[in-house]
């Protein structure tokens, strides 16, 4: 395992950062949870599919993790872009401008790519991270203490807002569309998600990207690679087994950000990225860390192209040669092929820009 004590924010980028923004956008974006039928009479396949669908309501799957996982991701790159900056003389007046122009961005880019001429809805990813964003921002120069008094703060707090809200009708904390987040979206007068997601996920979820800015700052330090390895894995093994644990008094409710699904969510976090260190930056595997990384210098890029109909038209383009060619066999295998040949060209056009050094940023 390679020894990084010298590391520092001069030095170049920790390939794990770019893989793990990398890997969670590939899954936003690609649709290869496709592949997968939840009701296939093959156990396997029909388990792997359950995994890449929401939990209906209360319970965790793999695919609920992924939100948390790009909202967590912004956050470790915080400390590196940002020290950076300062470290060339920026001021924080520069960069507090910047963030906040980002965070204006972000949300317009995610409200109009998820809002129709009838609704409109500020669930999306983006407009989300607009507001983790800013709020870990206030919080980059603050100690690790204050920052999880912060986090653990706003957990607190939509907790008992949540508990204690006393308009009928909404007063009911675990039940889809009668609870305080729903109340928050008639007030802002969006449409109540059909699925029960709730714009006020903004303000809990804010936690993913503060303990992220937490363990950007981990990996940050002049510290053997053991060492950023172990506080990584155990901090995420005490946050997964406190979620699960505080699950049994509070639902753990992927939808609306239970208090018990953002700390469990944090902790799987955290294990993936001391997971993801490990390999890639700690037994090197470099041309996995790769492959995913091009997607993850592009993550805006990629993120608004399959959202407003990019990953459509690529299957448009392509879908004359795949019928053509596998015309021989059954659907399934030509939706199998359909996907899979749409990621590759999602893949093959971040890298493309890579290779160009084209990097859409805000």
């Amino acid at each position: 395992m390679a020894n990084d004590t010298k590391l520092n924010t001069e030095q170049g980028r920790i390939l794990s950062i770019d893989f793990f923004r990398g890997f969670t956008m590939f899954l936003l974006v690609s649709g290869y949870w496709l592949l997968f039928d939840p009701a296939s009479d093959n156990k396997l396949a029909a388990f792997i599919g359950e995994q890449l669908r929401h939990a209906e309501w209360i319970g965790l799957r793999f695919w609920d993790l992924v939100q948390p996982f790009f909202m967590f991701i912004v956050g470790v790159s915080m400390p590196f872009s940002f020290s950076k900056r300062w470290d060339r003389g920026d001021s924080w007046n520069n960069t507090f401008r910047s963030a906040l122009r980002r965070s204006l961005l972000l949300l317009a880019f995610g409200w109009a790519i998820s809002s129709t001429d009838t609704y409109s809805t500020f669930t999306n990813v983006l407009a989300q991270l607009s507001v983790t964003y800013f709020i870990s921002f206030l919080l980059l120069r603050k100690g690790v203490k204050w920052q999880l008094i912060v986090s653990f703060a706003l957990i607190i707090f939509t907790d008992l807002l949540y508990r204690y809200w006393p308009v009928e009708g909404f007063n009911q904390p675990f039940t889809g569309g009668h609870n305080f987040g729903s109340w928050v979206d008639t007030m802002l007068k969006v449409e109540i998600s059909k699925g029960h997601w709730v714009t006020f996920n903004a303000i809990p979820t804010t936690a993913h990207t503060i303990w992220g800015v937490i363990a950007g700052t981990v990996l940050m330090q002049a510290q053997p690679m053991k060492k950023k390895l172990t506080t990584l894995f155990v901090a995420g093994l005490i946050g997964v087994i406190a979620g699960y644990i505080l699950g049994e008094f509070i639902p753990i409710i992927k939808r609306i950000c239970t208090s018990s699904f953002i700390i469990v969510s944090g902790g799987w976090s955290l294990i993936a990225l001391a997971i993801s260190y490990w390999v890639i930056d700690g037994l090197q595997w470099r041309k996995i860390g790769f492959f995913f990384a091009v997607v993850g210098m592009n993550p805006l890029f990629i993120y608004l192209f399959t959202h407003s109909g990019g990953r459509e038209m690529l299957a448009d383009i392509i879908k004359p040669f795949i019928y053509r060619i596998f015309s021989w066999s059954g659907p399934a295998v030509i939706n199998a092929v359909m996907i899979l040949s749409v990621s590759f060209l999602l893949w093959y056009i971040c890298y493309f820009l890579y290779k160009r050094k084209i990097f859409i940023r805000i």
